[in-house]
């Protein structure tokens, strides 16, 4: 009831901020329960339907708010230049607002869709999602943004590496939690085995960095939408591929027809070399392994669960992924 409450009570907050702001009415709010921490409503408005996104303050505290902005700023260049993505409101030049009691939110336009179950994306889904993914990398480094010095992923040597993994198993073992054991020696001896000097020829670039089923929208087989660009960084956008990959096309194991049929789509924005796809799967396994298999990793939610399956499956299969996917 408290939970609630507060709910309640930020929202009529930020109801009156809206309509101060955009001079508009708001006459439906309907809850969004998707997402870590922040809020987020479907409002209808005597302008349009619109999304309404809070930002809590324990996680807004993780943000840059300059670097937030710069991101809503991509968002409405990419939406401009067509990719199918939610345009932002904007009051007085702002994209990042702040209600009268201090939340900080945006508006945007709301999209129509569906979101699909984990691994469990169709063809001409996949193959969509892929031509849309191949068009934002591309109109994201079309020169507009430049580079930077070095992307937000340097991947660490392997001894680093092992020396996590054998910590994690140490904290693992001493907390009691043998049946996690064999989770952690997979990552281990996957990490042991692993050319880190692989990672080193991949080009660094302007990437979304969240591309996961519940920031992919669909109408039937064809993306909606692409949402929630908060983590866009100069990084890899092979980050990006992997993550879509994984989260559309694992199930129990790898679907590699569709994961051909997202290369084909996005090659058509974005040509890129064989063995693309194996090579974003290892970088993506190199950079979010550590964030899910840990010692806690038997407490995790449904979403921190499946990610966890997904390094699980990637440290199992490391060694064959070139052959897996050969051509692609």
């Amino acid at each position: 009831m408290e939970t609630n409450l507060t709910e309640e009570l930020i929202l009529d907050d930020l109801m009156t901020s809206f309509q101060h702001f955009f001079e508009s009415k708001v006459y439906e709010s309907t809850p969004i329960k998707r997402g870590w921490l922040n809020l987020k409503w479907k409002i209808s408005t005597d302008s349009g339907q619109f999304l309404l996104k809070q930002y809590n303050k324990e996680r807004f505290a993780l943000y840059d708010p300059d670097e937030l902005t710069f991101a809503f700023t991509q968002q409405v260049r990419l939406r401009h230049q067509g990719l199918a993505c939610p345009n932002l409101l904007s009051h007085d030049g702002r994209f990042l607002l702040e209600s009268g009691n201090g939340e900080r939110f945006i508006v945007m336009e709301f999209c129509q869709g569906t979101l699909i179950p984990p691994g469990k994306a169709t063809v001409q889904q996949i193959y969509d999602l892929g031509r849309t993914t191949g068009k934002m990398h591309r109109l994201l480094n079309d020169g507009t943004l430049g580079s930077k010095d070095r992307p937000q992923f340097i991947p660490p040597s392997r001894e680093e590496r092992l020396a996590h993994w054998e910590s994690v198993w140490k904290k693992t073992k001493e907390s009691g939690k043998n049946h996690l054991l064999a989770a952690i020696e997979l990552q281990w001896k996957a990490t042991e085995a692993f050319q880190v000097e692989l990672l080193k020829s991949l080009a660094p670039g302007w990437a979304h960095r969240d591309l996961w089923v519940d920031n992919i929208l669909f109408d039937q087989n064809r993306v909606s939408a692409i949402v929630d660009f908060d983590r866009l960084k100069f990084d890899y956008p092979q980050l990006d591929v992997g993550r879509a990959l994984l989260s559309c096309a694992l199930d129990d194991d790898l679907d590699v027809s569709l994961a051909s049929a997202f290369m084909e789509g996005y090659c058509e924005e974005r040509p890129v070399m064989n063995g693309y796809a194996a090579h974003s799967l290892q970088l993506l396994w190199y950079l979010e392994s550590t964030w899910w298999i840990n010692p806690n990793m038997d407490q995790h939610s449904i979403p921190p669960a499946r990610f966890a399956k997904e390094m699980t499956w990637l440290a199992d299969n490391l060694k064959n992924l070139a052959d897996l996917l050969e051509g692609i």
